[in-house]
């Protein structure tokens, strides 16, 4: 027995692959525990996958967050899939990725049938109002924590702050954003100068004993993740009519001005563009779905992203309840609830069948792109744009939480929205306030601050009538 073979048995517990079915039911665990976000979310798959199960080690599971980390999509989800397809084959890929995705859908859909039956009740509207306050602080903190992270240099924070003007003053659509920022840090990589500096290898230093050698896999890759062009091509093939087929029959038959067509385009759109994360994601969806398609209002946008944030699964799985609220308002002969579902459902469908895309395609190559530091320069700098998207993001949800009016100043290059001063709200600002200390302060888990507000939204409500 070599060393590498004596050490894995003596570090692990199991000689032979995870059964499939043992497989699925520590996927269904993980994505029942999965709440707070991706960062919540990817570290209960490496306690549960790398220090519980020792299915892989530690610098694999960092290896595969990287290459995740590129995509367009949510990163946990894809990672879930990412090391389902490791383990076993497609079929734990598929496993792996529909699970994930299963607990938030069948959640999220049962509330918006709530929310639209009964939203504009005066308990459950108070209830949602306080949700919105304390949302707005955990987009503030996102802003704070992915900012302290991201941005290393100035002039990561110049490309911040331009993100920020361009998509807040200019009206810039959030993809352009995305490409120039992308565009700038492979230029001056490229160029070798420094406004860019590549990130760190975390994997190369760590010291955690939780090694590939000690995992299940090993430190060989298993003979399916060999590069194979062809199998590649032929799943991805696959999965590629999978996503677009429905989009185009629909636009197709029902013309691309129905609702539908509009959702099953303009969702496909973002999981190409949509880097950096589900709140990077929600910038662009509130843009559009608000401004451009009207598929709801700015504080029904944060209704649903409450929603997200209390049930398990991606955070972006906020994109269905958008769905489903463009396709009630607009049913086009169908009964509006059936109209909802399938809106629901097929936002949801466009939105994660190109996740398994990305990675069936480019898993099993991304070796090639281990040690591209122009690529990685590239991604720092998109992640740098990102910060700026969420603080408008952050903006924007504050405008429309704490005050009653918004209008829009126009000026030679654009419009940007400003409050009107006298609509504001007390209770809203009392109780983001709150949420902001219980956060900053006090350390406070997201649970607990979102179901706090929820039921001080209530007492509210119950004492003085308050609704919003």
């Amino acid at each position: 027995m070599t060393e590498t073979a004596a050490s894995r048995a003596k570090h692990t517990d199991v000689a032979a692959p995870v059964p499939f079915r043992k497989a699925l039911w520590v996927w269904t665990r993980i994505a029942l525990l999965s709440f707070g976000g991706p960062a919540g979310q990817i570290a209960v798959m490496h306690r549960i996958l790398v220090e519980e199960q020792r299915w892989i080690g530690e610098s694999r599971f960092l290896h595969a967050l990287n290459y995740c980390m590129l995509l367009p999509g949510p990163e946990a989800q894809q990672l879930a899939t990412y090391i389902g397809w490791l383990m076993h084959r497609t079929k734990g890929g598929l496993a792996a990725g529909l699970l994930f995705i299963l607990p938030g859908l069948v959640s999220i859909l049962a509330l918006s049938f709530v929310y639209a039956l009964y939203g504009k009740t005066g308990i459950v509207s108070a209830v949602f109002f306080g949700l919105k306050t304390a949302v707005l602080a955990i987009v503030l903190q996102a802003v704070v924590r992915i900012g302290s992270r991201a941005l290393k240099s100035r002039g990561l924070v110049a490309i911040a702050i331009s993100a920020f003007l361009a998509i807040f003053v200019l009206d810039v659509p959030f993809p352009l954003i995305v490409l120039a920022a992308a565009f700038i840090g492979y230029v001056s990589n490229r160029a070798g100068v420094s406004l860019v500096p590549s990130p760190a290898r975390t994997a190369a230093s760590s010291n955690s004993s939780d090694t590939d050698a000690t995992s299940l896999l090993g430190e060989q890759v298993p003979a399916h993740a060999q590069p194979n062009l062809s199998w590649s091509l032929r799943v991805s093939g696959v999965m590629l009519l999978l996503w677009l087929g429905p989009v185009v029959a629909l636009a197709a038959t029902l013309g691309p001005d129905n609702v539908f067509s509009q959702i099953g385009i303009f969702f496909s759109k973002m999981a190409v563009v949509t880097f950096g994360g589900a709140y990077a994601a929600l910038a662009y969806v509130a843009q559009e779905g608000v401004s451009t398609y009207g598929w709801l209002q700015p504080g029904e946008m944060l209704d649903g992203l409450g929603m997200a944030e209390t049930t398990p699964g991606p955070l972006i799985m906020v994109v269905q309840f958008v769905g489903f609220l463009g396709a009630l308002r607009e049913p086009g002969g169908l009964p509006t609830l059936l109209a909802a579902t399938l809106g629901a459902l097929l936002t949801t469908w466009v939105t994660f069948v190109p996740c398994f895309l990305w990675i069936f395609l480019g898993a099993p190559f991304i070796e090639r792109l281990r040690n591209n530091t122009a690529l990685s320069a590239a991604m720092t700098a998109v992640t740098a744009a990102v910060v700026g998207v969420i603080l408008n993001l952050a903006v924007w949800f504050a405008l429309h939480t704490l005050f009653g009016t918004v209008r829009s100043v126009p000026f030679a290059f654009g419009t940007f929205d400003i409050p009107v001063p006298e609509t504001a709200r007390p209770a809203a600002w009392l109780l983001t306030l709150a949420a902001l200390i219980a956060i900053f302060r006090f350390k406070l888990g997201m649970l607990p601050v979102l179901a706090a507000c929820s039921l001080a939204g209530a007492a509210l409500y119950a004492i003085a009538g308050v609704t919003g």
